[in-house]
């Protein structure tokens, strides 16, 4: 790949993503990727230096030779949704009067269902942790109820700092996304597990991320892979599905929930949306109870 040009638009942009749009470092870098992704084929098919000024044609190009190299139709999306950003943004800033993107379709997909894990996958792994000994056994517990019982996201769990956190309120506060603050409460079982945890912590010869409330053995911030590696080695000795991840503990916390009665509007604050229209896709797991529920006992679908 080419080396890439940082203009004066795109360390703005980059700027905008950070101090404006409050974007983690993680995002922000992911956007530029993209960018640099284009800027490279750019200056390779075109010989442009800069992207400020390209047409569609030059974009639409990129795009048939990421769809050549079978690039998944999600993933090329999200690299031109990369694009379309920096170019609104050059509108708003009045480098430029119309997108190239514009009229611009995103190339279809196809819809997948996130299966969540049953009641039944949950209990057995917090039945196999039922009483953890030591440091990272009292972590590891606490971290896969932490998930399942209030449906936080991983870097909300990873960033959770011990300023924000108040066991005796049966609280905390986690940092969502575009720095959202949300107050979370806690069941009294996660409470005993905080304080077990909180002792065990203070045993560690050495803590480096003093802040940071979950810790590695080693007393350093736990990372995004770490955490999903955590995730997927409990969950793949009790559940045979593909993904095993802590956004699927999310989606069981919303779905669980939703079977049990609780109304729409209360998962959504509790996960942090911004509007309902997020929180409804949690729903279909839930209208598979109901249809369950409906054909079990109709009088009409009785043998």
């Amino acid at each position: 790949m080419q080396s890439f040009i940082m203009t004066n638009n795109l360390q703005s942009f980059k700027d905008y993503l950070q101090l404006e749009k409050k974007y983690s470092p993680h995002t922000v870098n992911a956007y530029l990727n993209d960018i640099e992704f284009f800027s490279a084929f750019n200056k390779n098919q075109f010989n442009q230096d800069t992207i400020e000024h390209v047409n569609y044609s030059q974009i639409r190009s990129w795009i048939v030779s990421l769809v050549d190299i079978n690039m998944s139709n999600i993933t090329v999306n999200r690299k031109v949704s990369s694009l379309k950003a920096f170019y609104k943004f050059l509108l708003k800033t009045k480098q430029i009067e119309v997108s190239p993107l514009l009229k611009h379709k995103a190339l279809k997909t196809p819809k997948t269902l996130q299966i969540p894990f049953s009641e039944k996958e949950v209990a057995e792994v917090l039945n196999q942790i039922q009483n953890p000994e030591g440091f990272e056994a009292i972590r590891d517990k606490l971290i896969i109820d932490l998930f399942y019982t209030t449906g936080i996201r991983r870097t909300e769990l990873i960033n959770l700092i011990i300023s924000n956190l108040n066991p005796s309120n049966g609280i905390i506060k986690v940092l969502g996304k575009r720095n959202k603050e949300r107050i979370i409460p806690v069941l009294p079982i996660i409470v005993e597990q905080l304080n077990l945890y909180f002792s065990e912590r203070a045993r560690l010869e050495k803590v480096i991320d003093k802040d940071y409330f979950f810790l590695t053995k080693k007393g350093l911030k736990l990372n995004d892979s770490f955490v999903y590696r955590l995730i997927n080695t409990y969950f793949s000795t009790v559940s045979e599905k593909v993904k095993r991840s802590p956004h699927i503990l999310r989606h069981t916390f919303a779905t669980h929930l939703l079977n049990n009665g609780a109304d729409l509007n209360s998962v959504k604050e509790l996960l942090g949306h911004s509007s309902l229209a997020s929180t409804q896709i949690y729903t279909h797991s839930s209208l598979a109870e109901i249809k369950k529920v409906y054909e079990d006992f109709h009088p009409r679908n009785q043998k």
